[in-house]
């Protein structure tokens, strides 16, 4: 199946154009320059996401499919498949559609001989799965989903970042108090995030989904004084993924409206840092 990239892993192939290293020699050469175009523009697919280029993070999407595809690269097409999903999770109505993606995907993927990274990227997979019933108002669903599919997936892969999927138990778990917040139940979402520690987790992106979702179950309890504790410390984490957070922005807006005179200059410094007023 080839050897698999560690996200800061250096190798000078990387550096040079798919069509470049191709022409530097036969069939090998060209299927490693496939492989590592797949890889790049997998990587700009978030970066495209994260800076608000919808656009274009569907077409980078689409691009690592076809390189994957003509590298005839089993895991990278299951992988460019999980970035297309959430291209499409990103897209309000088409949940299902992202839904369909990644199903099918894990089911060619299951045909794969079975390796702990293959159980990482089927995971992967679950998990788009995952937030579509979740944001499709099928809670029940994406519970099930967790537990059947993707806790056993997990346990096969343990805590993985192949091929820039961060899937494994933390992640797995992340995604459960992600279901009970969409669901609106604060409660169970905030006694599931006192179990989980995401010190260790290799993704910055993660961390930050997991702090701005302990917010938002705060928010639905109206104990505005945590929402700004978690606020402020997102705003340290990534304070230009706070700026272009939607869910984020909101949070700030709804607490100025809502702050106590003991914190509401707090509030006030970060909206205005996210150029809020």
């Amino acid at each position: 199946m080839g050897h698999l990239p560690g996200p800061g892993e250096a190798d000078a192939r990387r550096g040079a154009p798919a069509g470049a290293a191709a022409a530097e020699g036969g069939g090998g050469v060209r299927r490693e320059a496939l492989r590592a175009a797949a890889d790049l523009y997998g990587l700009l697919r978030s970066y495209c996401r994260r800076i608000g280029r919808l656009d274009l993070s569907l077409m980078v999407a689409d691009r690592a499919l076809r390189a994957a595809e003509d590298a005839d690269d089993p895991l990278r097409i299951a992988a460019a498949q999980w970035n297309l999903g959430h291209v499409l999770l990103s897209q309000p109505g088409r949940e299902q559609e992202a839904a369909g993606v990644a199903m099918d995907a894990s089911r060619d993927l299951a045909h794969v001989v079975d390796s702990p990274a293959v159980a990482a990227v089927r995971g992967a997979l679950e998990l788009v799965v995952v937030v579509a019933d979740a944001a499709g108002r099928r809670p029940w669903a994406a519970r099930d989903r967790l537990t059947a599919a993707a806790v056993p997936l997990a346990r096969r892969s343990g805590e993985s970042n192949v091929l820039w999927t961060v899937f494994g138990p933390t992640n797995v778990a992340l995604h459960a108090l992600s279901v009970e917040m969409t669901a609106g139940d604060a409660a169970e979402g905030l006694r599931m995030a006192d179990r989980i520690d995401v010190s260790s987790l290799p993704s910055r992106e993660r961390k930050f989904t997991f702090g701005l979702e302990v917010a938002r179950c705060y928010d639905l309890r109206r104990d505005d004084a945590a929402v700004l504790v978690h606020l402020l410390e997102l705003e340290e984490l990534a304070p230009e993924d706070l700026e272009r957070s939607p869910l984020g922005r909101q949070l700030v807006i709804d607490l100025m409206h809502r702050a106590r005179p003991t914190y509401r200059r707090q509030v006030t410094g970060i909206a205005e840092r996210l150029h809020l007023v």
